[in-house]
């Protein structure tokens, strides 16, 4: 078959339709809430400063959450603002019932401590699925809210019938913020799960024992066509900008080639990141509203 990309080889995965379905679940799910309830969930976002692409990644999340019908109760605060009035912020947000799910939004100006930040929001409202709190959750197996990478990466997965019990998958990179929670979630999956990082030796040799490859690590085109076994599913996480526009973790032409699956940059992992944010946020207030 011929992909999207311009390639004969392996099945494109398609972010967008994925990221679609789920966003029409969450609005019949808040459209349900709305009506046993009589409340609507809301969406707090916290925007810091005035990093541009941060501008736009909350507008996007901003639009998304008044396209599910959800409320949106941004907080704006500026970039030399006290680590007490950010905390005080937060604060207002989790003890206001109003709110079902409060996002801060990274990276923060130098001089916040961002740990102290996120600890902040109750785990019952970390739509992010960031804070230490819904990371003990996950580690110990136990119901919470889930990373949105990671979380839509499974439902990437999921929707393309790539089984996972028993599966051998190999996650490159160790951050808190994608590859450890989602080796987690894979292994809470029955898979069995390597973690590899800067200083694997021999990553490609590691990575061709995989049936599912996720490349989470931050460098473009780190995973090629030799890390890459025939028929492999292999799951594109990283995103940059060069000169001749985006590419991601995985050197997309030749390792497409090669694997059954694969996920493309842009319109792969990208689109799932918010619409597991909304997910979020309708089962966090579900939970709170007694739904």
């Amino acid at each position: 078959m011929t992909s999207p990309h311009g390639t004969t080889g392996a099945v494109v995965i398609d972010g967008k339709a994925s990221a679609a379905r789920v966003r029409e679940e969450v609005a019949r799910d808040v459209a349900a809430l709305v009506a046993e309830t009589g409340q609507r969930p809301g969406l707090a976002t916290v925007l810091i400063g005035a990093d541009p692409a941060s501008e736009v990644y909350v507008r996007n999340k901003r639009t998304a959450c008044r396209a599910a019908g959800m409320e949106d109760l941004h907080r704006y605060l500026p970039a030399d603002v006290s680590q007490e009035v950010a905390e005080k912020v937060l604060d207002e947000l989790a003890a206001d019932d109003f709110v079902s799910g409060i996002l801060l939004q990274l990276p923060l100006p130098e001089h916040l401590d961002r740990r102290a930040l996120l600890d902040r929001i109750p785990a019952e409202k970390d739509v992010d699925g960031l804070t230490v709190q819904s990371a003990g959750l996950l580690a110990l197996g136990r119901d919470g809210l889930r990373p949105c990478t990671p979380a839509g990466v499974l439902r990437l997965l999921d929707d393309h019938a790539i089984p996972l019990r028993g599966a051998e998958v190999v996650v490159v990179g160790r951050s808190e913020l994608v590859g450890r929670p989602l080796a987690q979630l894979l292994t809470a999956r029955d898979a069995t799960v390597t973690l590899c990082h800067s200083r694997t030796a021999d990553l490609a040799a590691t990575c061709r024992r995989a049936d599912v490859v996720v490349a989470a690590a931050g460098v473009p085109r780190l995973i090629g066509a030799d890390a890459v076994r025939p028929g492999s599913v292999v799951i594109d996480v990283g995103i940059h900008r060069e000169a001749g526009g985006l590419c991601g973790d995985v050197d997309f032409g030749p390792v497409a080639e090669r694997a059954g699956h694969i996920s493309p940059v842009p319109g792969g992992v990208g689109p799932m990141t918010i619409a597991m944010l909304l997910a979020n946020t309708a089962l966090a207030a579900r939970r709170q509203f007694g739904g």
